[in-house]
């Protein structure tokens, strides 16, 4: 169910309730409501835990953080085994081009998370960039790296 999606074809849990459609996030362990912007962060999940090998139980989906005094939530959080934010993933529906708006939005996350990698997706482009913290800069890079334990 990739959907035109630039992403491995994957398989996922989904069920209609009253004519709402839903997908089964198997890191929440719940039902969400099944929106173009949830299918692209179902297919992040799964590829970042199929081929990039991040461990589910180290992924926390659309947490809530506090950014300037407001409450936002990251799509995605990889934390390494210390529990430190090492990646985050910032998804929008396939409609939706990942503009300057789209990277100054994670770029905000990560000041308060501080993470050494951030990936912004609408599930056909990718950005993956990583924080230079000696020249105080992102680089982009080709793509997210594997997961490495930490």
């Amino acid at each position: 169910m990739s959907v035109g999606l630039n992403f491995p074809e994957y398989s996922f849990r989904t069920r209609a309730i009253e004519e709402k459609k839903e997908i089964f996030d198997e890191v929440r362990k719940s039902w969400v409501s099944l929106t173009p912007e949830e299918l692209v962060r179902q297919h992040v999940l799964r590829w970042m835990t199929e081929v990039k090998k991040y461990p589910a139980s180290l992924l926390a989906v659309e947490k809530t953080i506090e950014v300037n005094g407001l409450k936002k939530r990251c799509d995605i959080i990889a934390y390494s085994k210390s529990g430190k934010p090492i990646v985050i993933v910032e998804c929008k529906a396939p409609d939706v081009k990942i503009t300057q708006e789209v990277f100054d939005q994670a770029a905000r996350y990560n000041l308060v998370l501080d993470a050494r990698l951030f990936l912004l997706t609408n599930g056909i482009s990718h950005y993956c960039c990583q924080l230079d913290h000696s020249v105080k800069a992102y680089r982009f890079l080709r793509e997210l790296p594997a997961y490495i334990s930490t």
